[in-house]
């Protein structure tokens, strides 16, 4: 979809800290931080809705997810990574994947916006050997 924020991200019209990429998925950080280190994960063939992606679609999404969320857990030290999926700030489907330590802290309302040097340190991080 042409106007998608998301697409013009993937094909590199809007800049981003890009965390990690594959042949059909891309994570980068959100800009809107719930907590250090909150991640997008989007497929990059452009889908409105979660629940319409075919079975192995969601499937393999949901396995990148998991894989994300273990570099963000082994580089960033939290207790755990949650998940979040609403899809209604950007129509195209993306898990938010949030370094958590305690219970609430997935709450949207809570996000900042880092400025971007303190996002590039986060990147660095997760990006270290």
């Amino acid at each position: 979809m042409e106007d998608c924020i998301f697409c013009k991200i993937i094909k590199g019209e809007i800049p981003c800290l890009k965390i990690w990429e594959d042949e059909n998925y891309f994570a980068f950080l959100d800009q809107g931080q719930i907590n250090p280190g909150h991640t997008l994960l989007i497929p990059k063939e452009h889908n409105d809705y979660l629940f319409d992606l075919e079975d192995n679609k969601y499937s393999e999404l949901m396995l990148k997810g998991k894989e994300i969320a273990k570099i963000l857990k082994s580089k960033l030290k939290p207790k755990r990574v949650g998940l979040a999926v609403e899809g209604f700030g950007v129509p195209h489907v993306h898990l938010h994947l949030v370094p958590i330590n305690n219970g609430g802290e997935l709450n949207p309302e809570r996000a900042t916006h880092p400025k971007i040097e303190d996002l590039k340190k986060v990147a660095n991080i997760i990006l270290s050997n």
